[in-house]
């Protein structure tokens, strides 16, 4: 028997299995919004929630860069001064599939605008899937490549389950945590949440 070739290929197994195990089932969120009494306004229901921070209550987000799918280097520093939406994800989930089209939509739309999408490919065994997933869904926004969940931890405490995706945070001009999402984001969820993150950074 050849071990190497073994291991390697179980490995490759226990990682696929992993990023299946993480990816949420959840559906999009638009519904009932409330006062979270954390600062927070949260719509949905349940652990169906999008959790939006007023300026006094967002957490500066700590050095977040790396590497992208395709070798780049990207430092999420060098967006400040625009809103920012960083989306979690992986190429073997179905929510993720599902919420993709939505992504790049609004990516397209809001682009003018001065928003900026960040994907971070999460948990993933290979880089090429991922690619191939950007290529499947015409993603156009660069994407950090986080095969083994370092670059999520560095997000703030509790803005994001590490073990679940999707999951969506929202950055403000200034770099802090505006809002977050722990479901699959439709349009209007998207655009909900931008609109008005876009009119404050142009106040600014």
């Amino acid at each position: 028997m050849n071990t190497r070739h073994f291991t390697s290929g179980s490995a490759a197994v226990l990682a696929a299995a992993l990023l299946l195990s993480a990816c949420g089932t959840g559906t999009s969120s638009s519904g009932d919004s409330g006062d979270s009494g954390d600062g927070s306004s949260k719509q949905g229901g349940g652990n169906e929630v999008i959790s939006s921070y007023a300026p006094g209550e967002r957490k500066q987000l700590r050095e977040i860069s790396g590497k992208t799918l395709e070798g780049k280097p990207l430092d999420l520093a060098d967006y400040k001064g625009h809103v920012v939406v960083v989306n979690l994800w992986g190429s073997n989930c179905g929510p993720c599939r599902a919420e993709a089209p939505n992504l790049v939509k609004v990516a397209k739309e809001t682009e003018a605008e001065g928003v900026r999408f960040v994907g971070i490919n999460t948990r993933d065994p290979s880089r090429e899937a991922a690619i191939r997933f950007e290529e499947e869904y015409g993603v156009s926004y660069p994407s950090l490549y986080d095969q083994m969940g370092r670059i999520v931890l560095k997000l703030p405490r509790g803005s994001v389950n590490p073990q679940t995706i999707p999951s969506t945070i929202f950055l403000d001009g200034s770099g802090r945590l505006a809002a977050r999402a722990l479901v699959p984001l439709s349009e209007r969820d998207l655009r909900g949440v931008l609109r008005p993150l876009i009119a404050e950074q142009k106040k600014a």
